[in-house]
């Protein structure tokens, strides 16, 4: 194995356990949710999540902006600049944390009108207006996380991920059945993980990178030209992220106006998505580190060989999943729901989980590259064009193919990204000229 191809190993391996660990939280949620006899409960848990999961992806862009700017700082050797976007992105951080803290009751009622049905609101409120506490944790950690990558270690985030899921798991399966909390208990499971979590990192951080205290300068870290270069980044990918999360997000709307049964069921094919989507991001964090190194090191060379390397593998991870999901669809789809009603509806759908690692490899390498080069107007810019593709196509359809249309128009929106991606930056040409 070449050195290049150990690099990115060393770098992808721990980023994809610390990616598993998500929507394997999910699961085990939904488990838990399952446990307490109703699919009202499994429901009101996929809505909150699916609320705060739209807030959290609108704030991913903390985290991408920072580690694509530390990374290229980190090539290009200028450690004062590394720990000064440490700062701006902890100041970026805690203020929307903040925000968010101040609007939650809007956010949570107009989420939940939205997303839940009659039947499961009274619960989603209750999981959303607990767990909705976790934002300064959750949001502060996506700063950690981003920078660390940047720095070349995806170790520690993975150590962070794993600790609080795990703490996510004890803590719901104890204050659930041995507390009796209900559904309340899991949303108060992941709330105490998760700052314990930010305890966890805040430690390894200054075990690991104390030195970097004496770089930091905050009059330079607070410069107003700082800010304005670390939004003009950030915004494009803010931008990106809110656009991307409104298909997302639309998903289980309109899935909730066909019927229960297809609401239920969709949640739990999207989930077979989120955790290739999951995997395949492991290797887009990747790039998002060895890109901005060799971008900010100016290493030509390199950085054409990691990205001919990074798309092999993520080619490799994609042909797994076809397989995976051609073969087992039906016994991984049990571990989420084992109700007879939801398998059969499943496989009326499930072609097209089949094809989505196909469609979706590339456009999720090419996010981390184009974050990487902090080339974030390719990314917005191509994230239009496949929105407008996917409401195009469902409402063009969904009077003829019910609720097929949805999926049809979901993964042409996938695959118009890559496209799109690949025109904007001439095949790629443009970052290694």
């Amino acid at each position: 194995m070449t050195g290049m191809n150990k690099r990115i190993l060393r770098l992808a391996i721990p980023n994809m356990i610390s990616n598993v660990t998500i929507p394997l939280l999910a699961l085990i949620s939904m488990m838990i949710a399952g446990g307490l006899g109703s699919e009202t409960a499994i429901a009101a848990v996929v809505a909150g999540a699916t609320i705060l999961s739209f807030v959290y992806w609108n704030c991913a862009f903390i985290r991408m902006g920072t580690s694509g700017m530390t990374a290229q700082a980190y090539g290009a050797r200028d450690f004062a600049e590394c720990g000064n976007i440490l700062v701006r992105a902890l100041v970026v951080a805690l203020g929307i944390a903040m925000l968010l803290l101040i609007f939650q009751n809007p956010i949570g009622r107009v989420g939940i009108k939205l997303l839940g049905r009659e039947e499961v609101s009274a619960m989603a409120a209750q999981y959303f207006f607990i767990r909705v506490w976790a934002m300064p944790a959750t949001i502060t950690q996506f700063a950690i996380q981003g920078w660390m990558i940047g720095m070349q270690n995806t170790r520690t985030p993975m150590v962070i991920a794993i600790s609080i899921n795990v703490l996510s798991i004890v803590f719901g399966f104890t204050f659930v059945y041995r507390l009796g909390m209900g559904i309340e208990g899991i949303a108060w499971g992941i709330l105490v993980a998760e700052y314990l979590g930010l305890v966890l990192a805040v430690v390894l951080w200054w075990r690991l990178y104390r030195r970097f205290t004496a770089y930091i300068s905050l009059r330079a870290a607070m410069q107003r030209s700082a800010f304005g270069r670390f939004f003009d980044v950030n915004k494009d990918i803010f931008l990106r992220g809110l656009m991307n999360n409104l298909v997302y997000t639309f998903f289980p709307f309109i899935s909730s106006s066909f019927s229960l049964t297809i609401y239920a069921t969709n949640a739990v094919l999207i989930h077979l998505f989120t955790l290739f989507s999951y995997i395949q991001d492991s290797m887009g964090y990747t790039a998002e580190a060895l890109v901005g190194r060799f971008v900010g090191a100016r290493d030509k060379v390199s950085l054409r060989h990691s990205i001919a390397l990074m798309f092999r593998w993520s080619a490799g991870i994609a042909v797994f999943f076809v397989l995976a999901f051609a073969f087992f669809w039906r016994d991984i789809i049990t571990l989420f729901d084992s109700s007879p009603g939801i398998v059969e509806v499943a496989g009326q759908y499930i072609g097209w989980i089949i094809v989505v690692p196909l469609a979706g490899f590339a456009p999720f390498l090419m996010d981390g590259i184009f974050i990487g080069a902090t080339q974030t107007r390719i990314l917005r810019n191509s994230m239009f064009i496949s929105m407008l593709v996917f409401f195009a196509l469902f409402y063009s359809f969904v009077g003829i193919l019910g609720p097929t249309a949805l999926w049809l128009a979901f993964v042409m929106f996938i695959v118009s990204r890559g496209i799109s991606q690949l025109v904007m930056s001439q095949g790629l040409k443009g970052l290694v000229r």
